[in-house]
Formats: structure tokens, sequence, C-alpha cells
């Protein structure tokens, strides 16, 4: 059998007779292990990463699939891709086991049906061009682990993001990021530091893939969707910046004209 560590005892105990500092104090202290643990994961993540972005290139997708938490996490990191980056809506994809109804409440063990994975994929047509990460803290999710061993022997790139040293999980995927954070603060809440860890890991591989396809200029998101007026203004300021206008009207009607700081900038240089 495994040894998890996500689900070893943790290092503080009688929590409930903590006060309320202390107990944030403790949290605190486990939180700041996390970076540490990523960082040790940086070669994984950078050859995944490379392997994203070469396929995007050819026009494929990223899908992330798992349950629970990781589920969760990975939808919400596909959901910012589009708005952010201003890539089409269906290029980064989260499912999560349970279907749209486990986004906000558990679905009884749908994490245990080790074939729904490659059907959740299957309606979106799934295809060689694309890659699948599979999200699971434990690295032992029977939904996670089905979906990967069938994209293998469908010739589809997959990856994950795991929390335990030499799982299931990390066994079937070609590019495994494993970030081994230790026991949680509350035994066997992966929410917690795994859930952490894995946000973390999301925003380096959405980050920099976005970064490598273009979608950033300096440091700038100039493809960002103007969604709302916060958003807007700061656009306007980047016109400003790129174009050297002083007339924050005028950079903001360009802006808005153009629909994006990228066309506003390249439209206003021609």
């Amino acid at each position: 059998m495994m040894n998890k560590t996500t689900e070893a005892d943790s290092y503080y105990n009688n929590l409930e007779s903590m006060s309320v500092q202390e107990l944030l104090k403790n949290m605190n202290q486990e939180d700041k292990s996390v970076p540490l643990a990523v960082e040790k994961a940086i070669p994984q993540i950078e050859k995944l990463v490379e392997v994203i972005v070469d396929k995007m290139r050819e026009g494929g997708r990223l899908f992330y699939l798992g349950a629970g938490t990781s589920g969760r996490l990975g939808i919400l990191d596909a959901s910012e891709c589009p708005p952010t980056y201003g890539i089409e809506h269906g290029r980064v994809l989260g499912l999560i086991a349970g279907g749209d109804t486990a986004i906000r409440k558990a679905v009884e063990f749908a994490e245990d049906d080790i074939q729904q994975g490659w059907l959740d994929l299957q309606a979106y047509g799934i295809s060689n061009k694309d890659v699948v990460v599979g999200i699971a803290a434990s690295g032992t999710t029977p939904y996670v682990i089905g979906v990967l061993e069938t994209c293998n022997q469908n010739h589809v790139q997959t990856g994950c993001i795991v929390c335990n040293q030499g799982s299931p999980v990390a066994a079937v995927s070609q590019f495994p990021i494993e970030v081994i954070v230790g026991p949680e603060f509350v035994t066997g809440s992966t929410r917690m530091k795994s859930g952490t860890a894995q946000k973390l890991v999301l925003n380096m591989i959405s980050t920099s893939a976005m970064i490598k396809l273009g979608r950033v200029k300096g440091n700038k998101m100039v493809d960002m969707q103007l969604s709302n007026l916060k958003l807007v203004d700061r656009g306007t300021r980047m016109v400003m910046k790129n174009t050297g206008l002083d007339n924050y009207d005028i950079a903001k009607e360009l802006l808005l004209k153009h629909g994006s700081v990228r066309k506003a900038t390249e439209n206003f240089n021609q």
C-alpha cells in the first residue's frame, strides 16, 4: 500500500484547545513551507509547460481534470485564461468528476469512476493535439488515473499535479509534477497545503504558457478582456503609456474602439 504523506498525522494536536491566534499562526507556519516544495518541482513543471506551449501553438488545447478541490482549482485556472489573456474560450478547459454540479456540491463517489473521465473528454472531441493534466492531491483518484491511462493509449500527452511521491497518477503521467508538502494542519485536509501548492503550480503553468504564446507584452496583459470598469481603466492607462498619449479620454476612446490594448496600440502606431 502506498505511503501517503497527505494522510499522515498533523504535526499539531489538540487543535480544539488552541486559541484563534495559535491556530492562525500554526496554519501560517505550515503554509510557509509550500512555496519551497513547489520550488523543488520547477524542473518537472518546466517540462510540462514546454509540451503545453508546443501543442497549443499547433492549435491544441489544455485540459485539467480532477475531483473535489483539485477539480475546482483546475476549473478556476481555466476560466481565468480568456479574460486575463484574451485567449479563445475552449482553448483551456477544466473538468471535474461529477460534472458542473460538483463545482459547488460534492457528488458522492464521482471520483471513483475510472471510465468517466475519458467519456467527459470525448464530449470535447479530444485528440492528440491536446494535453491533459490530471490534478489529484492524493495521486490515487480513480477518475484521474483512468483518464490518463486512456489518453496515453490514444497518444494524447499527459501530465499531473500530485502531492504524494510515487503515486499511481504520477506513474501513468508522461510529465508528472510531484509537490510534496507533507502532513496537513488538519490531518488529511488536502484543501489546505496541497490545495495551495496545486494553485501555485496552476498559476505557473497557465501564466508561463500564455507568456510564451505571446499573450503578454513587456509585463502587461495586452489582450485582456475589457469586462469591467477597473479593466477599462487599467487598459486606458496602458494605452497612454504605450502610445505617449497624455489625454485619458482619447486613450479610452481608442481602447474601446479597438477592443484591446494590443490592437489600440498597433492602430495608433500605424
